[in-house]
């Protein structure tokens, strides 16, 4: 049975292919290519991967991203669409479910609002509520260096907080766009922010959202 997670590799994938190697993405500093490369090694270089919790790694990560960089852009592709290799921990349904459902929802956005007439996806309220799901346990984490006090908001009220501290600003939105920006993605997350001018400014502007 297929999963949201191999659903949306599958997206991200075809996206990839459609774009080309040189498509701009919302990822500062990086093409489609460089793109394809941080997914590839992230599930299949852990040792390196992990230079994005731990900065000590930093130079093992720079290394391994050259190495799949200079791969051809199809085998990249390839190795995306495949998945993890056979032992890994991704392999298993709960915790690809877990760690990339919101992994490939967010690159594959990373992707299509890059370019200058995209439109919103229309996303089924199985699959919304599933980020939010996601979302709730993950908030706190990607929220915790925000530079106020963040409330996210889904149309029909449900809320979680993000990051506690005065003053707060509340922003309202479908889970999706929430995810988005409370990823780092502000300037292209289809929300709504309520609080002081001030306040909204500086989290609207803010390096410190996502990991």
């Amino acid at each position: 049975m297929s999963t949201f997670a191999k659903r949306e590799r599958l997206l991200f994938a075809d996206l990839l292919e459609a774009e080309g190697p040189d498509a701009p993405t919302l990822c500062e500093g990086w093409r489609t290519r460089d793109l394809a490369a941080h997914v590839v090694v992230r599930e299949r270089r852990p040792d390196a991967a992990a230079a994005l919790l731990i900065k000590q790694l930093g130079p093992r990560l720079d290394k391994a991203m050259e190495e799949f960089t200079a791969k051809p852009y199809e085998e990249l592709i390839q190795l995306i669409r495949t998945g993890p290799p056979r032992f890994s921990p991704f392999q298993l349904k709960q915790i690809d479910e877990a760690s990339n459902t919101i992994e490939f929802y967010v690159h594959t956005e990373d992707v299509r609002r890059a370019r200058p007439d995209w439109t919103p996806r229309e996303l089924d309220p199985v699959f919304q509520d599933a980020l939010w799901s996601r979302m709730e346990r993950t908030a706190r984490l990607m929220g915790r260096s925000a530079p106020t006090g963040l409330v996210l908001r889904r149309p029909n009220g449900q809320t979680v907080v993000a990051h506690r501290g005065t003053p707060v600003v509340t922003v309202t939105g479908e889970p999706s766009e929430l995810l988005l920006f409370s990823y780092g993605r502000q300037s292209a997350a289809d929300v709504e922010l309520d609080g002081d001018k001030e306040a909204i400014a500086r989290l609207h502007e803010s390096k410190q959202l996502g990991i």
